[in-house]
């Protein structure tokens, strides 16, 4: 068997082993309502770690992704502060920002785990392109809500002057609309696939992954966009041959009529069944719509399984005690 070696350490190639994804939300590292510090993140941080601690020592190779939200937030922010005095960021570059400083924080609180527990794997961020259509619909009628409020007509003053498409968030409050397409592949997938399968626990398509189309050329160029993080999560899984597919929210299940009184937890879904659910109305678009779909498109894909659970209920969701399974 072929090894090869980085900084220092002995990398053996893993083919045989399982292979999973996992998302993490940009919450799990900024909670909202706290202080989003470094110091904060840092310690939100190795809190979000546990569960995939115990993916590693069970011997998996691994690729996490994550949300970047609130991060993203942040970095609009500063610019949107700074505009009179510093040259415009264009979103796909912040996308980029978040990716390294997210991935460093992974990154580092992962690898020190590891060396804690002498367990030699290594820890590598991917700054990640995900390729997208250009013609998608989203474009056209951009919803993805960023950056901060405005009055109505700070809003079109900003509009005008910066091309932006606005509309109204709720009552007197006004944010940029921004699209959000449909992953189609991952562009670094094959730099991705091949790490993972030597062992390498690799961060990568974070923040969604940074938007880019082909021209005619074949030459690729970024967008103004966001991609949903647990789509491009779905994506990456397929294409780096994962068999699970693993989204850590906020929640402890899947529940269908939320917040009704004849709300009801789903504890373990075949394709058919979450398909139903969707198609009735039960899981709404920026919530949960979006993971469901993604954990549907995975398994239908090929994958063997997906679970959906709450930070704390990872290690029991791995053996079907929390969470919600979805299944072929």
């Amino acid at each position: 068997m072929v090894s090869w070696s980085l900084g220092g350490y002995l990398i053996m190639p893993r083919f045989n082993l399982r292979c999973a994804v996992v998302a993490l939300g940009g919450n799990a590292i900024s909670p909202t309502g706290e202080p989003s510090s470094v110091i904060e993140q840092f310690s939100h941080t190795r809190s979000s770690l546990k569960g995939i601690i115990r993916l590693l020592e069970q011997g998996y190779n691994m690729a996490i992704t994550h949300g970047n939200g609130p991060q993203v937030g942040d970095k609009l922010l500063r610019v949107e502060l700074t505009r009179e005095q510093l040259p415009d960021i264009p979103l796909g570059v912040l996308v980029a920002d978040t990716q390294g400083s997210m991935g460093y924080m992974i990154e580092q609180s992962l690898q020190n785990f590891l060396t804690r527990e002498k367990l030699n794997r290594q820890v590598v961020t991917i700054i990640t392109q995900v390729l997208v259509d250009e013609h998608d619909p989203a474009f056209t009628d951009p919803t993805k809500f960023i950056g901060q409020y405005y009055s109505k007509e700070e809003a079109e003053t900003l509009s005008k002057d910066n091309g932006w498409t606005v509309k109204q968030y709720k009552d007197d409050k006004w944010r940029r609309v921004v699209g959000s397409p449909r992953p189609l592949s991952i562009v670094n997938r094959r730099a991705i696939r091949e790490l993972v399968q030597r062992g390498i626990v690799l961060i990568a398509s974070g923040g969604g992954g940074i938007p880019v189309c082909r021209d005619t050329s074949t030459i690729l160029n970024g967008v103004d966009a966001v991609i949903d993080k647990d789509r491009s999560g779905a994506v990456m899984a397929h294409d780096i041959e994962a068999e699970e597919f693993i989204i850590v929210t906020n929640v402890d299940t899947v529940k269908i009529n939320y917040g009704k009184p004849n709300e009801r937890p789903i504890h373990r879904m075949r394709i058919r069944e979450a398909k139903e659910y969707i198609a009735e109305g039960h899981f709404p678009a920026g919530s949960m719509g979006e993971k469901v779909e993604a954990a549907v498109q995975f398994v239908e894909r090929g994958g063997e399984r997906a679970i959906i659970c709450a930070l704390e209920d990872m290690e029991e969701a791995l053996k079907g005690n929390a969470g919600t399974l979805i299944l072929p």
